[in-house]
């Protein structure tokens, strides 16, 4: 049986690098960068090394709808808490099938849907959205009170401005 394939991994040596070595991946490949003065035998220990480091970070971050759900629990707390049930859902989970919006609610079965787009963007910007539907359980239109409550999210413009950028580059909404 096959393990999991190896990701193309770049090396980047730099003469201004000194000790660090670091990895960061762009799309399907691992860049590597060390220091110029790695021998070939160092070289490849800190590539195994650094796979293994990233490969621990991405397995972290696996986002699940209970994850949601909990998320959505403590952002209920911090800037919803005097709505208490009225912001609860009954169910908050990803959705592959949601091309057109980030999130999207329904308050008759208080069900909350996540893009499966945004799993792989910053947990500020995946609140944000979280916390626009939450909203959308105690307010169903985007009138004052709506934005007012959504405003108490202090990150709520920079999310915004992040969504309009991905969007911008083609990433639709």
């Amino acid at each position: 049986m096959a393990g999991p394939r190896k990701p193309v991994v770049e090396v980047r040596r730099s003469q201004r690098r000194r000790r660090t070595v670091s990895a960061y991946r762009d799309g399907e490949r691992v860049v590597v960068l060390i220091p110029d003065q790695f021998s070939r035998a160092e070289e490849s220990e800190w590539v195994n090394r650094m796979l293994a480091r990233l490969a621990a970070r991405e397995g972290r971050l696996v986002r699940s709808d209970a994850e949601l759900l909990a998320r959505a629990g403590r952002l209920i707390k911090l800037y919803l808490t005097e709505y208490g049930n009225q912001a609860l859902p009954a169910s908050v989970r990803w959705v592959s099938n949601q091309n057109g919006r980030w999130g999207s609610c329904t308050p008759a079965d208080r069900s909350i849907r996540l893009s499966h787009r945004l799993q792989d963007m910053p947990d500020w910007v995946i609140d944000y959205v979280l916390l626009h539907e939450l909203v959308h359980l105690i307010v169903s239109s985007h009138n004052a009170q709506f934005w007012a409550l959504v405003g108490r999210y202090p990150k709520t413009e920079r999310a915004r401005g992040y969504l309009e950028g991905v969007a911008a580059v083609g990433g639709t909404p």
